[in-house]
C-alpha cells in the first residue's frame, strides 16, 4: 500500500517526496479551484479571497507547486542563487520553505534568446524558490482568470491552443456576409511595458506577494537594474498576469459595437486574441479607423500599452493577413486559410541550415535531427488547408536531402545513392531512410502527412468548473488517440486504462507525459508484451520503483 501524506493544511512534519499520495493532493487541490470558480461566478469576492488564502497554504498547494517546477523544462535552469532542486530531499525541503512570512524574492537572473531578423528577446529567469512561490499562487489565481477570460482569447490558456484562435477567424469570417474588414493588432513590448499601479489594482491575489515580484529588478552580470514596470518574460505567473490586463476589451467592443444597432445593421465586430496578437473584424474600414481603433488604443493606454503602428494595420479579407502562422484569406468569396509564406521559409531555412550543418553524420543520426523539426511544424499546420503545402515543402527537403548525399558520394552514381539512401514505402519510392541498430528509420515525409480538422474549444469552456469536466474528458480521449496514431501499444494500454494511471487515479495527459512501465520487471523474467506493461505518470514511475511498489494491474472489466 502507497505511503499517505497529509494533503490539507500545511505540514511542519517531515515529509519524504516519494511517499506523497499525489492522488489526493491533486483532489485537494482540485476542489479548492472549483470552489474558487463558484465564488467567482457567485460575485463573492470575500470568499474567492479566503479559498485562494486556504489554497496558497495547503500543503498540497505547496507540493503541486514544487513538483511543477521540479518537472517542467526549465528544471534545470538555476536563478541567480544557482540552486536546483534535483533530489528528492531537496523538493520535500521545497515545500516547508514556501512561506509567505518573511518572502522576499531575488532578482531575475536576465539571459537573451535570438528573434527573428537577429534580434534577441530578454528573458528573466526566477530562483527555483521564486518560481515555487509563483507557482503556488498561480494555482489560486488560474481559476479566476479562466472564469473571467474574454471568450474568444486562445494564447497562454488552458486547454486553448492556436488552432483554436485560427477556427474561431473561421467562424468569424467564413460566411457569405461575414465581415470584410479586419484590423491587425500587435501591442509594443507588451510583457515589458504593463503598468505595475494597474496590476496592483486589478489583480485578484496577495498584493503584497505581487508588488515584490514585480519590483524584484534582474541581475545582468554583476549589476543589479530595478523594475518600474512590465512582468518578466521567464516568470511562470506572468503569461497569465498579462491575460489579466488585456481581458475585458472584447466585451468593451461589443458594448460600443453591438451585434445589431438601432436600425439593423450589424457592426460585425469580433476579437480574436492570442497573447498579445490579435484581429478585430468590422464591417467597415471608417468603423474599425473611428470607433474601433481609439477604443482599442484607450483601453490599453490605461494599462500602460500601446499598439505598435509598423505592425498594425487594417486590411480586406480578400488582401488576407498573416495571423499566427498562418495566412488567411478569400479566394473569389470562398475563405481558404494555408500555412503563411514566412512560416513556410523560416521552416525551409531551418531544414537547410540543420542538413547543411550536419554533412558528416551519417543518415541516421540525420534523420533523428530533421523528424522532430518535420513533425512539429506539419502538425502545428495539418488542421489547415496545407496539403498542397506539405506537398512542397517534401519536394524542397527532398531536394536539400538529395544534395546533402551527392556531396557525401561525388564519385557514385544517381542509381547508388537512390538505392542507399531512398527507399519505397507505402508508395512513395523516395523516402529518405537510414539504418538504426538493423532496423530502418525513414525519415518523415511531409506531403503525405493527413489533413485532419481542428474541432475548435467552445468559448465558455472552463477547465476549472467541474461543469466542463465530461466535455474535457472527451476532448481529451481524441486529442491522445490522435497523438498516439501509429504507436500501437501505447494507444492500446491507454485504452485499456481509460486514460487513468493506475498509481494515482489521475489522467495521463500530453502535459502530465508517460512512462511504459514493466508489472513484473524484466530483470526478474517480464516480457516487453502490453500484457506486462501499464502506463503511468513519470512521478508515479519513481515512486513505484523508489519504494519497489508492486503495482496491480488497472482492472479491466466492465462495471469494476
Amino acid at each position: 500500500m502507497m505511503a499517505e501524506t497529509s494533503a490539507g493544511a500545511a505540514s511542519r512534519s517531515e515529509v519524504e517526496w516519494h511517499a506523497i499520495n499525489w492522488q489526493h493532493v491533486n483532489q485537494t487541490v482540485r476542489r479548492l479551484q472549483s470552489r474558487i470558480v463558484k465564488a467567482t461566478q457567485a460575485g463573492r469576492y470575500g470568499k474567492v479571497k479566503a479559498l485562494q488564502r486556504l489554497l496558497t497554504h495547503s500543503f498540497s498547494g505547496k507540493a503541486l507547486a514544487v513538483r511543477r517546477v521540479t518537472e517542467n523544462q526549465g528544471k534545470r535552469t538555476p536563478g541567480v542563487d544557482q540552486v536546483i532542486w534535483d533530489t528528492p530531499e531537496k523538493k520535500a525541503t521545497a515545500i516547508r520553505s514556501l512561506r509567505r512570512r518573511g518572502y522576499q524574492p531575488r532578482p531575475l537572473r536576465r539571459i537573451y534568446i535570438p528573434k527573428k531578423h537577429g534580434k534577441r528577446r530578454p528573458l528573466g529567469i526566477p530562483t527555483m524558490h521564486d518560481r515555487a512561490m509563483q507557482a503556488l499562487h498561480l494555482l489560486a489565481l488560474a481559476p479566476i482568470a479562466e472564469t473571467t477570460a474574454d471568450p474568444n482569447s486562445y494564447g497562454f490558456r488552458s486547454e486553448r491552443a492556436p488552432a483554436d484562435a485560427i477556427g474561431q477567424c473561421f467562424v468569424a469570417l467564413a460566411k457569405r456576409k461575414a465581415p470584410t474588414w479586419i484590423l491587425e493588432g500587435d501591442i509594443r513590448s507588451c510583457f515589458d511595458r504593463i503598468s505595475h499601479d494597474w496590476l496592483l489594482a486589478h489583480v485578484p491575489m496577495d498584493k503584497a506577494i505581487l508588488q515584490k515580484w514585480l519590483k524584484a529588478g534582474y541581475m545582468e552580470g554583476t549589476t543589479l537594474y530595478p523594475t518600474e514596470h512590465g512582468t518578466p518574460q521567464g516568470g511562470i505567473i506572468s503569461p497569465v498576469l498579462a491575460n489579466l490586463a488585456l481581458d475585458g476589451l472584447e466585451r468593451i467592443l461589443l458594448e460600443h459595437c453591438p451585434r445589431r444597432t438601432v436600425r439593423g445593421i450589424a457592426a460585425k465586430v469580433n476579437l480574436v486574441r492570442y497573447a498579445d496578437d490579435f484581429i478585430i473584424t468590422g464591417r467597415s474600414r471608417e468603423l474599425l479607423e473611428q470607433t474601433v481603433k481609439p477604443l482599442v488604443e484607450a483601453f490599453l493606454k490605461e494599462r500602460g500599452l500601446e499598439l505598435a503602428p509598423e505592425k498594425t494595420r487594417i486590411t480586406t479579407i480578400e488582401e488576407g493577413f498573416d495571423f499566427l502562422g498562418q495566412n488567411v484569406r478569400k479566394y473569389k468569396g470562398i475563405l481558404l486559410i494555408k500555412p503563411s509564406t514566412a512560416s513556410q521559409r523560416t521552416f525551409l531555412a531551418t531544414i537547410r541550415a540543420t542538413i547543411k550543418a550536419n554533412m558528416a553524420l551519417d543518415a541516421e543520426k540525420l534523420i533523428r535531427l530533421l523528424n522532430p523539426i518535420i513533425s512539429g511544424w506539419t502538425a502545428y499546420h495539418h488542421h489547415v488547408v496545407s496539403k498542397a503545402v506539405f506537398q512542397s515543402m517534401g519536394h524542397a527537403i527532398y531536394q536539400a536531402l538529395w544534395r546533402w548525399a551527392k556531396r557525401r558520394h561525388a564519385n557514385k552514381p544517381k542509381r547508388w545513392i537512390k538505392e542507399k539512401y531512398f527507399r519505397p514505402v507505402n508508395g512513395n519510392q523516395w523516402v529518405f531512410s537510414g539504418d538504426s541498430a538493423g532496423r530502418p528509420i525513414r525519415l518523415v515525409a511531409a506531403g503525405y502527412v493527413p489533413i485532419k480538422r481542428h474541432v475548435k474549444i467552445r468559448a465558455a469552456a472552463n477547465p476549472y468548473d467541474p461543469a466542463w469536466e465530461m466535455y474535457f474528458e472527451t476532448r481529451l480521449g481524441v486529442k491522445i488517440a490522435s497523438t498516439l496514431k501509429g504507436r500501437r501499444q501505447l494507444l492500446h494500454l491507454w485504452k485499456r486504462q481509460n486514460g487513468i494511471c493506475p498509481c494515482c487515479q489521475e489522467p495521463i495527459t500530453m502535459l502530465t507525459g508517460w512512462h511504459n512501465h514493466h508489472v513484473i520487471r524484466r530483470i526478474d523474467g517480464g516480457t516487453d508484451t502490453a500484457e506486462n506493461r501499464m502506463l503511468v505518470h513519470p512521478t508515479c514511475h519513481t515512486q513505484i520503483h523508489s519504494q519497489r511498489l508492486t503495482e496491480v494491474k488497472p482492472c479491466l472489466e466492465r462495471g469494476k
